[in-house]
């Protein structure tokens, strides 16, 4: 039998629970009930069950490079841009704009803790 992926971690040196709640808010999906603010970790499990949880871990050190591994999102019911504008009210900053002439590209944001993640062109476009 082959391994399943429980997790997803991200390192953070602030708060787990507020990072937590950026990505609870950005996916639509709740932190784990136990989960306060100051705990020294937090959860956001997929609630079909079936895929990854996102966990969330304080550690002492900051972020040092740019993430090797990183989350491309695609919007549902908004276009790019909305999605940008969506990300960015709840904490996040744009770091580049890859959007191409056609419409098809990204836009990498960073997440509170500089954690950078992508968002791709949408059904809406």
């Amino acid at each position: 039998m082959n391994p399943t992926i429980r997790h997803i971690t991200f390192d953070c040196t602030g708060d787990p629970y507020e990072l937590g709640l950026f990505w609870s808010a950005l996916l639509g999906r709740p932190l784990a009930d136990d989960d306060k603010p100051g705990d020294p970790e937090a959860l956001i499990e997929d609630p079909t069950g079936t895929g990854p949880g996102l966990l969330f871990v304080r550690v002492p050190e900051g972020k040092a490079a740019k993430n090797r591994l990183h989350f491309d999102l695609r919007p549902t019911g908004r276009t790019r841009a909305e999605e940008v504008a969506r990300a960015i009210s709840l904490g996040a900053r744009q770091l580049a704009d890859h959007t191409r002439p056609d419409g098809k590209g990204w836009v990498t944001m960073a997440d509170p803790e500089g954690n950078e993640f992508c968002i791709e062109r949408g059904e809406l476009g």
